[in-house]
């Protein structure tokens, strides 16, 4: 089932969302420091049953943060709101979980009238103790660091989040029985962190600070499902619920799988209503494109009309000056959707999709990257994500040595080229560092930018 991506703009701060299926609306909340995308195989699971509305809050994914340092739970529900007023909803049900339930429940608390239901995976009732100890370590300051030093800390702290809760709590009695090392999902954490930098912060924050209070039993709320499986953390926190409205329910379960169940049951039985319209912005967005060799998403921002601009290998959009055009991230770059199989080396496969784009944004010419010298397979070498998160730290020094060598990998003084210090400015590397390890293709472009240029 296709996720379509969207923008929109909610007094000037951009928010990113993911939209699957058709039916009733459901709007469905990640956790922190998550974003949409950790949803999508359970939209397309549950578009069959739902339009599933999933957007990145605030500070996370590709949404815009909120104004201030500190923004409370209840600017982040609010958030949610001032949402569902963009898209013309006026009431949807919802799905969140864990830190995404803490939103929901402080939204729907804020705003009844805009849910006509709640399902909830895990909720969390902390005591005062464990509120001061996770006030003290649980979210240190994160921004990057000149040599990449910060990569190594990141790897290892979203790793053992699985290992331990809290996750810089190491003793035995701390241990969680879901422990794991699967590289792919590390590594989809680690990328939302990077995403999310110094903001993750004041999303985590909000949620860690947020009243642990459901409404009296005595409130007329619409009706709320909490559920928590085996070996999640906040399991044992369904008993320190208490009592709780007329219409809500917390019980535990066995397995993610039975609690996905329970809460689409729920709420199947309370969701109505149709599917809004889809809203957009008119300068950034995602092109469904289909050609030959390619079947998925492109990502542009821009002008359109204007100029289409390709960035060079390894690179992204969001690194060009767009203002005189519109720039896309080819398959296998930026946010655009990766090659279906092994990305092409021939150029063919490559301009397909490019004219594909042309023709949907209207652009006038299309202006190719400068190509640059050296062997492609040292130029980019493997980065895929290892056990250990050493594909980050190299993609680091690769970045950074790219400011001071031409190629990179010959370091010497026949190599060297003239550089700014602002050109080694930590936050300007790792906005090309997220742009290399989302590069996927670079190689195969490089080898068919080369094969083209020949050809010209």
């Amino acid at each position: 089932m296709q996720i379509s991506r969207h923008f929109v703009d909610i007094g000037g701060r951009r928010v990113h969302y993911r939209r699957c299926g058709a039916g009733p609306t459901l709007l469905m909340v990640h956790q922190s420091p998550r974003s949409s995308a950790e949803y999508e195989a359970l939209m397309r699971e549950w578009g069959v049953h739902f339009t599933c509305i999933a957007p990145d809050t605030p500070g996370f994914g590709q949404s815009d943060p909120l104004a201030g340092d500190e923004p409370s739970i209840d600017d982040f529900a609010d958030a949610i709101v001032e949402l569902l007023d963009a898209l013309g909803l006026a009431r949807v049900a919802a799905y969140g979980f864990h830190s995404g339930g803490i939103i929901l429940v402080t939204a729907l608390k804020r705003h009844p009238d805009r849910f006509s239901c709640l399902a909830v995976g895990g909720y969390a009732i902390w005591t005062p103790e464990e509120m001061a100890l996770f006030g003290e370590h649980y979210l240190p300051v994160f921004e990057p660091s000149a040599f990449g030093e910060h990569l190594t800390w990141l790897w290892n702290r979203m790793l053992e989040q699985s290992w331990f809760f809290p996750w810089f709590d190491v003793r035995p009695e701390a241990r969680l029985s879901v422990a794991h090392a699967d590289v792919g999902r590390v590594d989809a954490a680690v990328r939302e962190m990077l995403d999310s930098g110094a903001a993750y912060r004041a999303g985590y924050g909000a949620v860690l600070r947020a009243p642990r209070d459901i409404p009296p039993a005595e409130a007329v709320t619409p009706p709320v499902l909490i559920t928590a499986y085996a070996g999640d953390p906040l399991q044992p926190h369904i008993d320190r619920l208490g009592p709780m409205p007329q219409g809500w329910s917390a019980h535990k379960v066995a397995t993610p799988a039975d609690h996905q169940a329970d809460s689409l049951a729920f709420l199947r039985q309370h969701a109505s209503g149709s599917a809004p319209a889809v809203r957009e912005v008119d300068d950034e967005g995602f092109l469904p494109i289909v050609t030959d060799g390619f079947d998925g998403l492109i990502h542009w921002r821009g002008r359109k009309g204007g100029s289409l601009l390709l960035h060079p290998p390894g690179s992204a959009a969001d690194l060009m000056d767009a203002r005189q055009g519109v720039a896309i991230d080819l398959p296998g770059h930026g946010l655009s959707d990766r090659w279906p199989g092994p990305p092409p080396e021939a150029w063919p496969a490559w301009q397909a999709v490019i004219d594909a784009a042309t023709d949907a944004l209207g652009a006038s010419e299309i202006i190719l990257p400068t190509v640059p010298p050296g062997k492609p397979e040292r130029l980019f070498p493997d980065l895929t994500p290892d056990r250990f998160g050493s594909y980050l730290t190299r993609a680091w020094a690769i970045i950074r040595a790219q400011h001071l060598f031409d190629p990179w990998y010959e370091a010497d003084a026949v190599h060297a080229r003239a550089f700014d210090l602002t050109d080694i400015n930590a936050d300007k590397l790792a906005r090309a560092h997220r742009a290399l390890i989302r590069a996927s293709a670079a190689r195969p472009y490089l080898v068919a930018l080369r094969s083209h240029e020949g050809e010209s």
